[in-house]
């Protein structure tokens, strides 16, 4: 093994938390996943959480078996993961309480009123960001709602990660733009018209209006910052002496687009995991009337140009409906995709739009009713209809893929030949057959654990230019040399 020092990426989901390897072989990247471990949110009370003692404990494991794997030390580390939740910090600088997760109904509750104060097309604007209840704006002003004393500052959870590890307190630029609260076009500087570059300005007009206050905030920072070294006691191990920690991606969609080794213009992307993501890449914001209408966003890519795509409820359809099935007994996802291939199409697919298919809990119920109100037949509630529910899910996803490429192509005038999608659902290859003849373009399978190989060319290209701007043809190369040995093997 080369004395070339290895990094770390860490690699936060909803569903699941990695943390993983890259050391040297012949100068050769080679990753290795070291530990992986389930997440969801837990229900206290009337709330509904992330537990982060638990996961900052399996950081550490991970980390510490990371230091044992890695004798020629560890250069630098970073953090992905979900956008939108945070953590508020006491006085010491620790969380006030565990963090909320954006599936808790107190958001939508206060969405509403937050739009008396700012009208959601005016929120659009000036942030380019598709009105949802799971908003980070929403979220604080929940916790203005219900009486969060001012002066506790927050942070979103990748950089927290950060922060704990001894970073300061921080915002990444790709990260901060799915809060709902940057300004997504360039302003001019106070007084010597000094130009503020695009999407590194928090939205004064939107912290005012709805009484929040943005010294609260974390400072702003660009893509591939290094922040410092490595302070917590973890640095006591050989392995994280010289370790610094640097503001990768840490938004994990801008991460996994970050992780497609494409240079070319001419493809739209879907990210599918728990969520599904359908969009493309454009040199600037589109903040038309027709995408705000049609739900579009506008979030910050790694090299600053603009990730312009629709969320919509992904394959958490599906988990949610395992977890009823599996109460009894396990049910291999082999043997169900092997029972989906033998059905016909379903009648109708489910409007995936529908707010009832966000919540937790009974989902085949939640369908159930979908179809009902619809005038169509339930398909029962036992683990025997279990294919036909994945065979509705499937259906439906790949027919509102296409829909959502239409609108791509119709509102940015590209031709999107093909589609890469990234994540855990692009192991799927009966969704990825259905969504190549639902949208009538191929479907190119790219890495399952994108956000990784993203996280990590973040890191590579800022180890080899530490202080050149992360452009779109330096990491699509470094990806692809990450993809090749994800390829072969090393996730």
């Amino acid at each position: 093994m080369s004395a070339r020092p290895a990094l770390v990426g860490i690699d936060l989901g909803a569903e699941s938390c990695r943390v993983s390897l890259l050391h040297w072989q012949a100068e050769a990247p080679a990753i290795r996943m070291v530990h992986r471990f389930a997440n969801r949110p837990v229900q206290r009370g009337e709330g509904l959480y992330w537990d982060l003692g638990r996961i900052l404990g399996e950081l550490e494991r991970g980390l510490r078996q990371c230091a044992e794997l890695a004798p020629e030390g560890i250069a630098s580390l970073g953090v992905t993961g979900w956008a939108v939740d945070y953590v508020r910090l006491n006085a010491q600088g620790r969380p006030r309480a565990q963090p909320f997760c954006y599936r808790d109904p107190r958001a939508g509750r206060a969405m509403e009123e937050a739009h008396r104060h700012i009208p959601a097309q005016r929120l659009y604007a000036i942030t380019g960001v598709q009105v949802q209840p799971i908003n980070t704006v929403y979220q604080l002003y929940a916790d203005r709602r219900s009486g969060v004393p001012t002066g506790m500052p927050w942070v979103n959870l990748p950089e927290y990660i950060l922060l704990w590890l001894g970073a300061p307190r921080v915002a990444e630029v790709t990260n901060a733009s799915h809060t709902a609260l940057l300004e997504s076009l360039p302003e001019q500087g106070p007084g010597d018209g000094e130009v503020v570059p695009a999407g590194m300005r928090w939205a004064e007009e939107i912290f005012a209006a709805l009484g929040l206050d943005v010294a609260e905030a974390p400072e702003l920072v660009t893509t591939g910052s290094v922040l410092g070294g490595l302070q917590h006691p973890l640095r006591a191990l050989p392995a994280f002496q010289r370790t610094q920690l640097v503001a990768t991606a840490c938004h994990d969609t801008a991460a996994a687009i970050a992780g497609i080794d494409a240079e070319d213009a001419d493809w739209a992307y879907i990210s599918s995991g728990t969520w599904s993501l359908v969009g493309a890449r454009l040199p600037t914001p589109l903040k038309t009337q027709e995408a705000c209408d049609k739900g579009f966003t506008n979030l910050r890519a790694a090299t600053g140009d603009t990730l312009f795509h629709r969320g919509m409820v992904g394959m958490w359809l599906l988990r949610q409906c395992m977890d009823v099935w599996e109460q009894s007994a396990p049910y291999p996802l082999e043997d169900l995709m092997r029972e989906v291939r033998t059905l016909p199409a379903p009648e109708c697919v489910l409007d995936l739009d529908d707010p009832d298919l966000l919540l937790p809990g009974n989902m085949p119920e939640r369908i159930n009713l979908q179809l009902k109100a619809r005038g169509v037949a339930s398909l029962g509630t036992g683990r025997e209809a279990a294919p036909a529910y994945a065979s509705l899910i499937f259906h439906s996803l790949a027919r509102r893929y296409a829909s959502l490429l239409g609108d791509l192509r119709s509102m940015t005038g590209k031709r999107l030949s093909r589609i890469c999608v990234v994540g855990g659902g692009s192991r799927n290859e009966f969704l990825n057959e259905l969504t190549a003849s639902a949208c009538g373009v191929p479907v190119e399978r790219c890495s399952a654990e994108s956000s990784t190989l993203g996280n990590f060319a973040v890191l590579w290209a800022r180890l080899e230019h530490p202080w050149g701007a992360l452009d779109t043809e330096l990491l699509a190369r470094l990806a692809g040399r990450l993809r090749q040995k994800d390829a072969e093997g090393g996730l």
